[in-house]
């Protein structure tokens, strides 16, 4: 059973009908126990970095995620659920959660590109990891996002992704998986990327 976290970021519309769509068992809570007996958890969501950090505080669903990673059951983050993962983001200078080393920085206005990142763009999966199984290389997702995460070490990267500049797209550390993309607004190649999240 997979645990979806509603923290009131948005977006969980779209994280239903994927999974609905592959056909797994789920269910979206705001409660901290409920989720920590989830088999799998899924942190999605599209909004500030600051905001979202101030409902995981308040909530107590903060402490659940980072119970829940510690677990070592599979948990996989989303654009900001993939972002509140890292030690600190630049939006609005935010503590984060700290699960995986590193910061989100900010994309420059100076790239000469429009900032947020918006639409579909390829993902370099460095052939390192199960949730890419299936999925060529060089795949195109869709994004969304202003900001990009930046691990401590490279061996977190597992996807990697231009736009102005090379970023991570996606990290993982030990069980914890999560991209900058969206998975579930990305087609066939999104939902192949969630059961292969479910197989692990």
């Amino acid at each position: 059973m997979i645990g979806v976290v509603d923290y009131e970021a948005g977006n969980l519309k779209s994280v239903e009908l994927a999974l609905r769509h592959i056909g797994v068992d789920f269910y979206i809570s705001k409660d901290p126990e409920k989720l920590l007996s989830a088999d799998r958890m899924i942190f999605p969501g599209v909004g500030e970095a600051q905001s979202s950090m101030e409902v995981l505080d308040r909530t107590g669903l903060g402490d659940a995620v980072k119970e829940f990673a510690a677990s070592g059951k599979p948990l996989l983050g989303i654009c900001i659920g993939c972002q509140i993962l890292f030690d600190f983001s630049e939006e609005r200078n935010t503590d984060c959660l700290g699960i995986i080393p590193g910061k989100v920085l900010e994309f420059s206005s100076d790239m000469g590109l429009k900032v947020p990142h918006m639409g579909w763009n390829q993902v370099s999966h460095l052939g390192r990891h199960p949730i890419f199984d299936g999925i060529d290389d060089d795949s195109a997702f869709y994004f969304v996002h202003s900001y990009y995460p930046s691990p401590a070490s490279n061996d977190a990267e597992i996807g990697r992704t231009e736009y102005g500049i090379e970023f991570s797209s996606a990290v993982a550390k030990n069980n914890v998986v999560a991209t900058q993309f969206h998975p579930e607004k990305s087609g066939e190649i999104g939902l192949k990327l969630l059961k292969n999240f479910i197989s692990l």
